[in-house]
């Protein structure tokens, strides 16, 4: 059984890496899987960050691996390209669009208001 979690490095070494899942629950990394990708067990050691793993629950103690990451540069440049473009269609010097249609909105629902004396 494999599933993706999320988890912490609490432990470095040359024997593999110790990680507490999200769910509580330690795991072990293999010293494979820490040798091929150490920069990020490393940064994340120091930082505190969280990676996602694939978790196998076999035996006494779940072993994890780092979970593939999708990353395209291309996409990335395309995806900033076009909301850079997009700045361009809000009026510089006027009210953003979703705060027009907010209070549109609210002028709107004012005329169906009850005025009590």
């Amino acid at each position: 059984m494999s599933d993706t979690l999320g988890g912490i490095v609490i432990n470095l070494n040359v024997y593999g890496a110790t990680v507490r899942l999200d769910d509580g629950e330690l795991a072990s990394a293999g010293a494979a899987d820490v040798d091929s990708h150490r920069d990020q067990y490393q940064r994340a050691l120091w930082q505190g960050t969280r990676l996602a793993f694939e978790v196998r629950r076999s035996g006494r103690r779940c072993t994890v691996r780092l979970a593939p990451q999708i990353r395209d540069d291309r996409l990335e440049e395309q995806i900033a390209a076009y909301l850079k473009s997009t700045q361009e269609w809000e009026p510089a010097d006027g009210v953003p669009a979703a705060d027009r249609h907010f209070l549109r909105k609210k002028r709107r629902a004012a005329l169906f208001e009850v005025k009590r004396p």
